[in-house]
């Protein structure tokens, strides 16, 4: 799974769109989608998407649950 379909599933698991994780990023959605689709990441990007979707992310992301995404 790409960390762009992971950072889908998270969304969904969450109940955040795509668009709503852009905005609390401080990202506007098409600026955010075309990182998507670059897959365009760092680990410091992936250590805020989870911060604000307040999970854990271990290279991996961790819901509360203990689900691994």
């Amino acid at each position: 799974m790409t960390i762009s379909e992971q950072i889908k599933v998270l969304c969904v698991r969450c109940g955040v769109s795509e668009a709503e994780l852009a905005r609390r990023l401080g990202k506007s959605p098409q600026s955010f989608n075309s990182k998507m689709k670059r897959e365009s990441f760092t680990v410091e990007d992936l250590e805020k998407i989870a911060d604000v979707l307040g999970v854990e992310f271990n290279r991996e992301f961790i819901l509360a649950n203990g689900d691994k995404v």
